[in-house]
């Protein structure tokens, strides 16, 4: 039995039900794509993919609009792939469990992928609809958004035939997005030797959890801890006081997540295990009365463990506290153009000691601004550069400038406004939307994004609000209605 049919609007909840069930991570998108694909076959719509899975259903003008202008409605089918620490969940194969929690959906234990299940919804609830009037309808699917915007690159021109595309990605009702941020990947990597654990050291770990987490752009300047500086800083002070070595370090996830939890196995000299116990102790009241607004159910934990089969050099060990140190993350600038806009920021994302003998950090820039995207990351190399470690970007995405003068903007204003009643916020988003690399194909795009309320993006926290997904949907469905003759 579905748990969210009692829901409004019902066709839309039935379909986002219906997607939770076919596993989606990013990259593996196998099994979304061939439901899409059948989805498409079964409702005797256009139904086509092209070679990296980015798939386009169209549907005809209903009758009396087939001389309306041809609208294209986008989302990404991938999500991102989180759990609670003892969350028993194979994202390959299981599926999202989602739950009703008082005006919100959430899943139990994960992320609930509404980011952007919701879109994909929407979609084949107008896709399947008898009674919605629209012009003729091209709905894109594209793969990989989360991960590195795979399916937005790979798109070629001519793939869709629209002049108007409509964004499903966007996570604050009553806003429209008519700009985003571009953005970059920094990969930094340290080589390191193994050695021997010394003599009369004992095996510690340290952990860092119940921090909130959240989207890297969305929720860059909300004062969110970061569980991998939070350790890092720890570690940092306590190399200076004891003889510590690190075996493993690992936090973070996804490089558009803030971190929310963050592991350490070290080893310590069994003689300064005391003074080391409680520096730590010290330290958590210290962190917890910085981040106590912003991050309330923050824990660190500390506790005997077995002792690891090596160390890292120590060498390495001290480049990589200071370069984690140094390493800059949070907000870089605000908007000098538009109030309460970040302009510039990094992320601290990940920490992954992997296969020969490697440690991995991956970090992430955004940037309104091409030219301080590319400043910042380069400041993000330049530390770790001092660091000893080897550095690489990856290929990055622009940003989408926005157009005050956009026809879909104006139509979607006085959609809201009639509907409503009251104005809705015009803004840009420092989050990274696939609308500026659609651009580079179809520089003739007249776009615009807007969506429900979402929040926890990223995190098993992740939750959608159930009224403005009503407000979302009526406010759809009127835009389509008043779309103008070609």
């Amino acid at each position: 039995m579905k748990v969210l049919s009692n829901l409004e609007p019902k066709v839309v909840w039935d379909y986002f039900e219906d997607i939770c069930q076919v596993p989606r991570p990013s990259k593996k998108e196998e099994k979304i794509i061939q439901f899409l694909m059948d989805f498409g076959k079964e409702h005797n719509l256009q139904t086509k993919r092209d070679e990296i899975g980015n798939i386009l259903i169209s549907k005809p003008a209903t009758p009396g609009n087939e001389n309306v202008k041809t609208v294209v409605l986008q989302s990404h089918i991938d999500m991102v792939c989180e759990a609670n620490e003892g969350t028993d969940h194979n994202f390959d194969t299981d599926p999202i469990q989602p739950v009703i929690d008082g005006d919100w959906v959430k899943a139990k234990g994960t992320t609930l992928g509404a980011d952007d299940g919701i879109g994909v919804a929407a979609q084949m609830a107008i896709l399947t609809s008898t009674d919605i009037e629209h012009g003729p309808i091209e709905c894109l699917f594209t793969v990989d958004e989360e991960t590195g915007l795979t399916g937005a690159f790979a798109l070629q021109s001519g793939f869709f035939e629209g002049k108007i595309l409509i964004n499903l990605d966007s996570e604050d009702e009553g806003e429209l997005f008519i700009g985003c941020a571009g953005g970059i990947d920094t990969l930094a990597t340290f080589e390191y030797d193994q050695e021997k654990v010394p003599e009369n050291h004992v095996g510690i770990k340290i952990s860092v959890t119940g921090l909130n987490g959240g989207h890297s752009g969305d929720e860059i300047d909300k004062g969110l801890g970061n569980s991998i500086k939070i350790m890092n800083r720890f570690l940092w002070n306590a190399g200076n006081e004891f003889d510590l070595r690190i075996a493993e370090f690992d936090g973070g996830k996804a490089r558009n997540a803030i971190p929310r939890e963050a592991f350490a196995h070290i080893t310590i000299h069994k003689d300064e295990k005391d003074e080391f116990i409680q520096l730590f102790n010290d330290f958590i009241p210290a962190i917890k009365g910085e981040l106590e607004i912003t991050e309330p159910k923050l824990a660190l934990a500390i506790e005997d463990t077995d002792l690891p089969s090596f160390v890292i050099d120590e060498d390495t060990q001290f480049a990589l506290l200071n370069g984690l140190y140094a390493c800059p993350h949070g907000v870089y600038a605000m908007s000098m153009a538009i109030e309460g806009l970040v302009e510039t920021s990094t992320n601290l994302a990940s920490i992954k000691f992997i296969e020969n003998n490697q440690i991995f950090i991956t970090t992430s820039q955004r940037s309104s601004i091409e030219t301080a995207k590319f400043d910042i990351a380069s400041k993000v190399e330049s530390v770790f550069r001092l660091a000893g470690a080897k550095v690489k970007h990856g290929e990055g995405y622009p940003g989408w400038k926005p157009n005050t003068n956009s026809e879909i903007m104006k139509i979607t204003e006085n959609s809201y406004e009639k509907l409503f009643g009251n104005k809705p916020i015009v803004r840009a988003i420092h989050a990274g939307l696939e609308c500026g690399l659609f651009l580079e194909k179809y520089p003739y795009l007249d776009m615009i994004s807007f969506g429900p309320t979402i929040k926890g993006a990223h995190t098993p926290e992740e939750r959608i609000n159930i009224e403005t997904t009503v407000k979302f949907w009526d406010l759809l469905l009127d835009v389509l209605k008043n779309i103008p003759t070609e």
